[in-house]
């Protein structure tokens, strides 16, 4: 990777290189979660023999009550701690959906890249795209690819990298991208999400403690998701164009970390082409199938008690099986029509090759499952909640700055306590009544939610992806490391941050609808 010369180098990508010299020299990350394990261990016996303890009223997402609840330290070094970790070690670790979901994206992402589908719809992709616009139309993809839930992460990500490797621009970089824009946007999209369903009746709950009468709907806040998703598809391509690629610099695409020759990008052959075709008549048979099983009245895969689709339904619950069926069947097709797979022996060895590539990563999820468990064992992310909640509560402000101070709350507690429904279930029996009384939309105070919930995913290190996307980094750079992914984040986290706050404020204050009634 080469470096821009010091002189030309700005004061912000100065303080980048200095964040990643400092990051890389960091243990691997087992051996960080080891250590923050130790640390939570201490810190939750201090907080338990110190008594803390906090009280608040909170929405119980089952039966839709407020509740006032107590929350009390609980220390892992009691006799019940101890018994607490010593039975749920594998329950942790099997309870960690990200394990599930990446094993299962795999299985068919690994033969639509083993067969070269992926290759070639990569290079398809530049050959018709211009340019400048690959990086926007990347960032695009990126956002509303949150509809899949956290497929975007095993599929958006390394497909951004191979991206940019394939037109000479530095791998690096898509990968920032790809990362910025599936995590850092999560919470907002182009159509209604099964997440969307929980916070709008966590939302309700909350209006319902001073305003029976009133509620509020599932698009209530679309109109400024929507908005969001290009406003923030073009401040990460900015980002990336004018921060990034400068400070990366180019890329020498003769190598790959493994040292090997890396393929250049060229026209698609006469078997390649076939092979898409193939390819596309696979599509066609995967939305045939996903047709009949979603579309009829009654279809298996609709809410069988509503019989919705969008929102809380089977399919949208679990869109990674059509994901996955639908990697697995145009690949499978791809290699028929390019002679690349030439036998049921090849399509297995690919997905045997894709999931045994994972054993380093399933390692980390193994400790992080476990970090996570105890973190929220001890109670110390809703005693953190509750405590910045008060005080920002309590706060003499005007309504748009205890908007915006919310906003900036939300955005330090995702660092340490990243589960979305957890902190609105919590946050939302406090500020929504409050906002309520204010003549505040509850719809803007549920935007407000996440545009701070979102820009932090991918700093944190609870997010379950961070170490995936670090080992992303080590395909184009032996020496990436974790200093490398937050020193490419950072610029993404800030900027996106600070804009979308004040495309909020401006929403606000210009009094534009949220949402449908």
């Amino acid at each position: 990777m080469n470096q821009s010369s010091a002189a030309s180098k700005s004061a912000m990508q100065k303080v980048l290189d200095v964040v990643e010299r400092v990051g890389n020299k960091v243990p691997h990350p087992v051996i960080i979660f080891l250590i923050l394990i130790a640390l939570v261990l201490l810190l939750s016996h201090i907080l338990f023999l110190a008594g803390a303890s906090v009280s608040y009223q909170v929405i119980n997402p089952e039966t839709h009550q407020v509740e006032t609840a107590t929350t009390v330290a609980r220390s892992l070094l009691t006799a019940n701690g101890v018994r607490d970790m010593y039975t749920r070690l594998v329950p942790n670790f099997m309870g960690f959906t990200a394990i599930g979901l990446l094993i299962v994206a795999m299985v068919g992402v690994g033969v639509a890249e083993e067969s070269g589908l992926i290759n070639s719809l990569i290079r398809m992709l530049v050959s018709v795209s211009p340019g400048w616009a690959l990086t926007y139309i990347l960032s695009f993809v990126g956002i509303v690819s949150s509809i899949a839930s956290d497929a975007g992460y095993v599929v958006l990500i390394p497909l951004a990298g191979a991206a940019f490797l394939s037109v000479g621009r530095n791998p690096l970089a898509g990968l920032a991208l790809g990362f910025a824009a599936v995590a850092g946007a999560f919470n907002v999209n182009m159509l209604i999400k099964p997440l969307d369903a929980v916070l709008t009746e966590i939302t309700n709950d909350a209006i319902h403690m001073v305003d029976p009468s009133r509620s509020i709907g599932l698009t209530a806040g679309l109109w400024f998701s929507m908005a969001s998703v290009p406003f923030l598809a073009i401040v990460i391509g900015l980002v990336t164009n004018r921060i990034i690629e400068p400070r990366l610099g180019k890329f020498d695409a003769g190598k790959i970390g493994d040292g090997k020759p890396s393929q250049e990008a060229a026209g698609l052959s006469a078997a390649e082409s076939r092979g898409l075709r193939f390819a596309a008549l696979g599509l066609l048979g995967v939305l045939v199938v996903f047709g009949l099983l979603t579309i009829p009245a009654g279809a298996p895969l609709r809410n069988p008690e509503t019989g919705s689709l969008i929102g809380n339904s089977p399919f949208m619950n679990a869109l990674i099986v059509p994901i996955m069926f639908l990697f697995l069947t145009t690949g499978i097709a791809y290699g028929i029509g390019a002679k690349t797979l030439t036998s049921t022996g090849d399509v297995i060895a690919a997905m045997t090759k894709a999931v045994s590539g994972l054993g380093g990563t399933i390692l980390l999820f193994l400790v992080i499952s476990q970090f996570i468990a105890y973190f929220n064992y001890s109670n110390i992310p809703t005693l953190m909640a509750v405590k910045m909640a008060d005080a920002l509560k309590s706060a003499n402000i005007g309504s748009i700055w205890l908007l915006l101070g919310f906003i900036l709350v939300v955005t330090l507690l995702n660092f340490v306590f990243t589960p979305a429904i957890a902190k609105w279930a919590i946050f939302a029996p406090v500020f929504v009544p409050l906002f309520v009384q204010l003549a505040i939309d509850p719809a803007a105070v549920l935007s407000a939610y996440r545009v701070g919930d979102s820009p932090t995913n991918a700093l944190t290190p609870l997010n379950a992806y961070f170490a995936l996307v670090v080992g992303f980094a080590q395909k184009y750079d032996k020496n990436a490391g974790i200093g490398t992914v937050v020193a490419l984040l950072l610029p993404y986290a800030l900027w996106m941050t600070v804009l979308w706050m004040g495309l909020f404020a401006a929403w606000y204050w210009l009094g534009l609808p949220w949402g449908l009634a």
